[in-house]
């Protein structure tokens, strides 16, 4: 079931349009997320959904029941909607039980109390309910944030960039767990991010932004290995263009060999097939490019980035081209030696390219247009 829908949303400040035209649909339990850069109109949706803002055209439902259109707008304390902020917004004055129970007014106090100590078992701060947000820590106080939007029952949960002022193994960790939290009591979510590693931790869905426009709404997995334009493909993870040439509607060449594409090879965004002879950039990712000593096919180390289990090389191959590959990091190789490589690409994405020639070896390839 349908637990929020987007209909034609539109925002403008003055005669600047924020967000142009978003239409999406979150099912009850589902948790969804806006990704995209600062400015891309992620945060100004949030604040349209939460009832925040007014909305210049379009509908909002929330369970069916329309909360705004323009021009009307049921306010947010009726909307059943908890947020959670980037900045937690807790009361400095209020103990953290006191914080979570804020919302609790309409109960009476044994069943406020009871709530409270539910919500804190909840969200792993037993014992934690008479300190104050100062005596705890940023992922701490970012819990107690959660409990209070939870306290209500609310039908929505909306985040805004959450985890933004944690640090990188705080934010993974409590972004997996706030993630079973919400699962657990099969609530509804939305989350805002520029982070792709929070989005791809805790969303079902995720809708990458830009320009007030969503590009590509789907799950992570068909964002990262079946991006429907070049935005999404260069904005979601690390890769590198390389120019190719179609060969027929399942197969590409580039520098490195002849690629199979399980798809229909669509290298132009929302366009038909490219035709044999086309000329495309093909995206290669770290995980495509596989370091093999077998491998009579060689490229040079430019840099090298260790992240633990693993070594992140830039290398360059023959033609100038440099490529990404991720590699086992007892796999440790100097700047400047050559190592043997291999393709192993299951997901073929390519976009079509003005490029009119590329080397492959020895031989020049010319590009039809």
């Amino acid at each position: 079931m349908a637990h929020l829908e987007l209909l034609g949303i539109v925002q403008r400040y003055g005669s600047h349009t924020v967000v142009d035209g978003v239409s999406l649909t979150v099912e009850t339990g589902s948790i969804a997320c806006l990704l995209g850069p600062s400015g891309c109109g992620k945060t100004t949706l949030l604040r349209c959904i939460a009832g925040f803002e007014d909305i210049a055209a379009g509908e909002i439902r929330v369970q069916g029941t329309t909360v705004s259109t323009p021009g009307q707008r049921v306010p947010p304390e009726r909307r059943q909607i908890g947020m959670v902020f980037q900045d937690y917004a807790l009361f400095p004055h209020l103990t953290v039980a006191a914080n979570i129970g804020f919302g609790l007014a309409g109960l009476t106090a044994e069943a406020r109390r009871d709530r409270v100590t539910e919500l804190l078992a909840t969200v792993g701060l037993v014992g934690e309910g008479s300190k104050y947000p100062h005596e705890l820590s940023g992922g701490q106080q970012q819990r107690v944030a959660l409990a209070r939007a939870l306290a209500p029952n609310p039908q929505l949960i909306l985040l805004d960039e959450p985890f933004s002022n944690l640090d990188v193994d705080l934010r993974e960790r409590l972004s997996l767990e706030v993630r079973d939290i919400l699962k657990s009591r099969n609530i509804t979510a939305v989350l805002v991010t520029h982070d792709q590693h929070e989005a791809f931790a805790m969303a079902d869905q995720v809708g990458v932004m830009a320009h007030g426009i969503i590009q590509q709404w789907d799950t992570p997995y068909r964002i990262y290995h079946q991006p429907v334009n070049r935005f999404v493909a260069d904005f979601v993870g690390q890769g590198v263009f390389m120019p190719g040439m179609v060969l027929d509607d399942s197969h590409v060449a580039v520098e490195l060999g002849v690629l199979a594409s399980h798809l229909p090879l669509e290298c132009s965004q929302g366009c038909d097939a490219c035709g044999k002879g086309c000329g495309v950039e093909v995206l290669l990712r770290p995980d495509d490019i596989i370091h093999d000593d077998r491998s009579d096919l060689l490229a040079e180390v430019r840099h090298k980035a260790f992240r633990g289990a693993e070594i992140l090389y830039t290398l360059r191959l023959a033609s100038g081209v440099e490529v990404l590959s991720l590699v086992p990091s007892h796999h440790n190789h100097a700047i400047g030696e050559s190592i043997g490589i291999r393709l192993d690409v299951d997901h073929v994405v390519a976009f079509k390219t003005p490029t009119l020639v590329f080397q492959a070896g020895a031989q020049t390839i010319q590009f039809h247009r």
